[in-house]
């Protein structure tokens, strides 16, 4: 009596795909939910010809005078004005290759072996297993590292100001009187408040997925 065909057994760890921060859900998620932002972020932008009409630039008579005008115009160009500032700061990074490489570096560290990689897989370097706990401490260390202690800080800092430069001496110059602006807005924004709405919503939108990613 002829025996039974043996049927061929695989192993189903080695036969499934190593998984990494790109394939994971939380990535996915953090990437929806991150277009999602920009998009609504985007169709609040005023169109760039009447940022830039001459014809409602004049010069301020006093500081305060200066001031209001400036918190107006914060409070209706603010996707413009945040574009500006994202604009100086990209040109000076790719005028500085090198700054630009360690920021990817550090940033690709960042989501590669802590914020989307799965917990239940340790980070293993040359034989040696860390916690999640050490993981974030090295990233930590090296982040201030390369943002207080080299040159990338200050081309960082430097660029940011000359943004934050060009805002302020656009928004002290424009004439808020012709813009469709809610008195009670503009009062509740304070001064170069708006820089912090778009750092409100990345974070709001990659709270969710790295939260499920950790867990």
């Amino acid at each position: 009596m002829a025996s039974p065909p043996t049927l061929p057994i695989s192993n189903p760890a080695q036969s499934q795909p190593p998984i990494s921060a790109t394939t994971t859900p939380a990535f996915r998620a953090f990437l929806t939910r991150l277009s999602s932002s920009f998009r609504h972020f985007s169709s609040n932008r005023r169109p760039w010809p009447e940022l830039l009409d001459r014809s409602s630039l004049s010069r301020p008579d006093s500081l305060s005078e200066a001031a209001s005008r400036i918190r107006k115009n914060s409070s209706y160009f603010r996707v413009n004005y945040l574009t500006l500032i994202a604009l100086v700061l990209s040109l000076s990074l790719l005028s500085h290759p090198f700054s630009l490489l360690v920021l990817l570096s550090l940033l690709a560290a960042w989501i590669f072996l802590y914020l989307f990689r799965p917990s239940d897989q340790p980070l293993v370097v040359l034989g040696r297993t860390f916690s999640d706990r050490e993981t974030l401490g090295v990233l930590v260390v090296s982040t201030v590292v390369v943002v207080f202690l080299t040159s990338v800080g200050s081309l960082l800092i430097s660029a940011l100001l000359v943004g934050i430069g060009i805002v302020c001496a656009h928004g002290a110059f424009r004439v808020p009187e012709d813009l469709f602006l809610d008195d009670q807005e503009a009062a509740s924004t304070g001064f170069m408040s708006f820089l912090g709405g778009a750092a409100s919503s990345a974070a709001a939108a990659a709270a969710p997925a790295v939260i499920s990613a950790r867990v």
